[in-house]
């Protein structure tokens, strides 16, 4: 097999900004892996809360692909990778998680199966997703809120953990009011304070609020399973439960694991996490980092598992280099082609494809561009965990 990989530059229509951070561009490194003519593609992002530079990611992602090459075709590498034995320790899951999505496209793209079927969902997975609102004023929530629910997304996502609460619970409220039909998710990105957790859970419940995601900081998940037990609204872990052995920790004693592809691995990963939380009273939510539709594709050929779907990080994007799940009516759809199903957008150029869509992988790229991309590149910002 062969692999090259490239970096592209994301970014986002408007800085999004949460309690720790805010975000306005990241990078994504693609990697691609060609066997007999046909490509598969898979999508890493940098990510500074998880300690994932650029200079890293390239790396690591390098170190996978020169791996990939001594393997004889895609399914041998897949069965090593899920086995543990294609990736050294301290590769960082992101990059396991694209080295698995480039397989799964490839096997996918050779044998004529759409991800989802190999992976055990007869019919394509069509979910709602949820869209996030940043930590903004009330006003422009609730403006934000109005057109969302307009377009059709019945489940949004409000950002909090604002050093003054009441400006959490006035977002809260403008939104309900701008958009009443719709069901709302709550996430301080573990800003509260245990005591001031107890005293706001009431709070939101009052005001609708569905669930909220790690409202305190994470490290102590014993105390955010206490909270949970006697929290009027369904908690979800997110920071505190990053891979198998957190959610093992946690399942039965939070409602819900909200489970990040480039956190826990992949899509095998994410599989496994969901078999052991099935019966336990803990339920799935599918999460994202702001990615390409590349990146958020093979968590939506498993969404079909899940209670809560927030698969909106190429939503987000100025300008997604992919296309081919959807998502502005509110709903990601895995594609019924074969492999993840997602094709280069028509705008950009490049080697055509042995699937028949455009391909911008077929040199290593130094520019941090994609060849349709003509934007001069930003300095990199903070970045946010999502």
């Amino acid at each position: 097999m062969k692999t090259t990989q490239h970096t592209v530059r994301l970014v986002l229509t408007e800085p999004l900004r949460i309690s720790r951070s805010t975000m306005a561009a990241r990078d994504a490194v693609v990697l691609t892996v060609e066997h007999d003519g046909v490509r598969g593609h898979g999508e890493a992002v940098t990510s500074a809360y998880y300690g994932l530079a650029l200079p890293a990611l390239r790396r690591h992602t390098a170190d996978a692909a020169e791996r990939l090459t001594r393997f004889a075709g895609p399914e041998t590498a897949l069965h090593a990778l899920r086995a543990g034995e294609l990736t050294e320790d301290g590769t960082p899951p992101a990059v396991t998680a694209a080295v698995e999505a480039a397989l799964l496209d490839l096997v996918g793209k050779r044998t004529g199966t759409a991800v989802h079927r190999f992976l055990g969902s007869a019919r394509a997975p069509r979910t709602a997703t949820a869209r996030t609102i940043s930590l903004t004023t009330p006003g422009r929530a609730a403006e934000h809120a109005r057109r969302l629910a307009g377009a059709g997304f019945t489940l949004i996502k409000i950002k909090a953990g604002d050093p003054d609460e009441t400006a959490d619970l006035d977002r809260v409220r403008a939104v309900r009011a701008a958009a009443p039909g719709t069901r709302l998710l709550l996430d301080p990105n573990g800003a509260w304070t245990p005591d001031r957790a107890r005293a706001l859970l009431p709070r939101f419940a009052e005001l609708g609020v569905e669930a909220v995601e790690q409202p305190i900081a994470p490290g102590e998940p014993e105390t955010l399973a206490r909270l949970a037990a006697r929290s009027p609204l369904p908690v979800i872990a997110d920071e505190d439960a990053v891979g198998h052995q957190d959610a093992r920790r946690l399942a039965g004693r939070v409602h819900g694991i909200n489970v990040k592809l480039a956190k826990c691995g992949g899509v095998h990963a994410a599989l496994r996490i969901a078999a052991l939380l099935e019966g336990s009273g803990t339920d799935l939510m599918l999460g994202c980092l702001t990615a390409s539709t590349l990146g958020i594709a093979p968590a939506v050929h498993i969404a079909d598992r899940a209670r809560w779907a927030d698969l909106d990080g190429h939503l987000l994007l100025a300008h997604d280099p992919w296309t081919g799940i959807g998502g502005t009516d509110g709903f990601v759809t895995a594609p019924g082609l074969p492999g993840l199903g997602v094709r280069p957008r028509a705008e950009t150029t490049g080697e055509a494809d042995a699937t028949g869509g455009t391909d911008t992988t077929g040199r290593a790229e130094a520019t941090g561009r994609t060849a349709g991309d003509r934007r001069p590149r930003t300095a990199e910002p903070r970045c946010a965990a999502r």
